[in-house]
């Protein structure tokens, strides 16, 4: 039986995965990863770092992150306890979807991932409070290699859900996307 459907979204290599689950009168199985059926989509990389957070603020923000070369990753994004808007911003340079963004609502009750491929910022905004997401990440985090958008970049137009009213220092001072004369800087 498989597991997973794995549907594409509007930016290229960006796909939900819809969790398929088992289900009877003591609870369910819900699988969140299978090598098997992720390589037959074409998702081969090994996962090689698997993080846990609990976010507590309905609102809260957090993100637009990403890994410079060469320490890029993809992540597989779940929502285990409560909901969030998962958003992805490409900005992989030779894309015709050049920084687009795509947003999904994530949550335990609709078991649903955001597969997330090399070239995207990832960055989330919790829609109800205490929300648990595990990360599936094909690299090993490199503080030297770490990247990030802001939030609220004009030039990215993130419709968020809620009001940006909880978000980390941290967070509010990563810079604009510039211009110069070779067109945009990230």
């Amino acid at each position: 039986m498989q597991r997973f459907d794995f549907i594409p979204t509007p930016l290229v290599g960006l796909m939900v995965v819809q969790r398929k689950v088992i289900e009877d009168y003591r609870g369910l199985l819900s699988r969140l990863y299978c090598v098997e059926e992720f390589c037959a989509a074409g998702i081969n990389k090994p996962i090689a770092q698997i993080n846990h957070t609990i976010t507590h603020n309905k609102g809260a923000v957090r993100g637009l992150h990403f890994q410079h070369p060469p320490h890029t990753e993809t992540k597989l994004v779940s929502c285990l306890t409560g909901a969030i808007w998962d958003v992805a911003v490409d900005f992989r340079r030779n894309s015709p979807t050049f920084l687009q963004w795509h947003g999904e609502t994530l949550s335990a009750e609709n078991r649903k991932s955001l597969f997330i491929p090399e070239g995207f910022a990832h960055g989330f905004q919790t829609l109800t409070e205490d929300c648990e997401l595990i990360y599936l990440h094909t690299a090993a985090y490199r503080p030297d290699a770490e990247g990030a958008l802001n939030v609220a970049d004009p030039r990215l137009n993130i419709t968020w859900p809620l009001p940006i009213d909880d978000l980390s220092e941290r967070d509010r001072n990563h810079s604009f996307i510039g211009l110069d004369s070779q067109g945009i800087v990230l």
